[in-house]
């Protein structure tokens, strides 16, 4: 059997057929263009399965359902995004509109706990608690405990990004100040590497932005490793304010697996050593067994899978 996964973001639609254990069969992606009607989107996602069925010469009746991973406040049992700031959307039918355009089951699901649940099923299933963040143009992140996505009581629990490190801080584009998300997301990297560029003329950064052609969230890093003071001061500050936030999730949680996803994770090791240093030294938990704390593997198909997931466990009553 198979299932569509369809992940929705800001910048652009990915869509993948996945088998019943979770393995991808193909995917690809079409730009969002967001800030259109939500029913265009929609009717985007529901053509990029068509296109996907056609390239792997699987017929749409051999896909049993698929499964939406939207941003924002997401109504999983209605099919409603209640809310998504950066879609414009606000009390949108996404399910019922998706059946107009492709007549298959189909069910919906938070995008950070859809990549939270696909990272989850593909490489700690078993584990009784997981936490998975991306660190992406926000901070995104999803809890899975028993099995199951902790959503709270009415299913828009664990913003994992919005918790506050720093009293009276950053603006967040929540609207509090001091929000991880405004300390530790790649936006926030750049923000602050364009700060260091002001203060330091004579930085790497600068000749190294010039060859990108922008500021990016590789920047610092790659100025860092050619042992630019400048930048070093950058990447290490910046690890110190992911560490707080994992920090502040195992002492919360204390999970057994900690993920780390988005586009900063591939950094591996270079990020993993200095965070797993600060949270052993800040973790209040002393005498007990401790968080595992990785890489996540899936990266950029977390959230296709764990979208095909979702619907794959919903249509089976799972």
């Amino acid at each position: 059997m198979y299932y569509a996964g369809i992940d929705l973001g800001g910048t652009n639609i990915a869509a993948g057929i996945v088998d019943e254990s979770g393995k991808m069969i193909d995917s690809m992606s079409v730009p969002t263009n967001a800030g259109r009607d939500f029913r265009d989107i929609v009717k985007d996602m529901a053509e990029l399965v068509k296109k996907l069925a056609d390239k792997t010469g699987i017929p749409i009746s051999d896909i049993e359902a698929a499964g939406i991973g939207c941003p924002g406040s997401i109504d999983s049992e209605r099919g409603i995004c209640e809310y998504s700031n950066n879609l414009n959307m606000c009390h949108a039918d996404v399910a019922g509109e998706f059946r107009k355009n492709l007549d298959i089951p189909v069910y919906i699901e938070n995008d950070a706990n859809a990549a939270a649940l696909g990272e989850y099923e593909m490489n700690a299933k078993g584990s009784k608690s997981f936490v998975f963040i991306t660190l992406g143009t926000g901070i995104g992140g999803g809890v899975i405990i028993n099995g199951e996505i902790f959503k709270g009581f009415n299913g828009v629990g664990a913003e994992l990004g919005h918790t506050v490190i720093n009293v009276g801080g950053e603006r967040c584009t929540c609207g509090r100040k001091g929000c991880w998300e405004a300390y530790a997301s790649v936006t926030a990297l750049i923000r602050q590497t364009k700060a260091a560029m002001e203060q330091h003329k004579d930085s790497l950064m600068h000749s190294i932005a010039e060859k990108e052609g922008k500021v990016s969230g590789l920047t610092s890093f790659l100025a860092a490793k050619q042992g630019d003071e400048a930048a070093m001061e950058v990447v290490s500050q910046y690890f110190e304010y992911i560490a707080e936030g994992v920090t502040n999730l195992v002492n919360i949680f204390q999970p057994e697996i900690l993920a780390i996803g988005g586009s900063i994770s591939k950094e591996g090791e270079y990020l993993l050593k200095p965070v797993k240093a600060f949270v052993e030294k800040n973790d209040f938990n002393r005498y007990m067994p401790k968080a595992k704390i990785e890489i996540a593997k899936l990266f950029g198909d977390a959230g296709i899978i764990g979208a095909a997931i979702a619907a794959r466990n919903a249509h089976n009553g799972r």
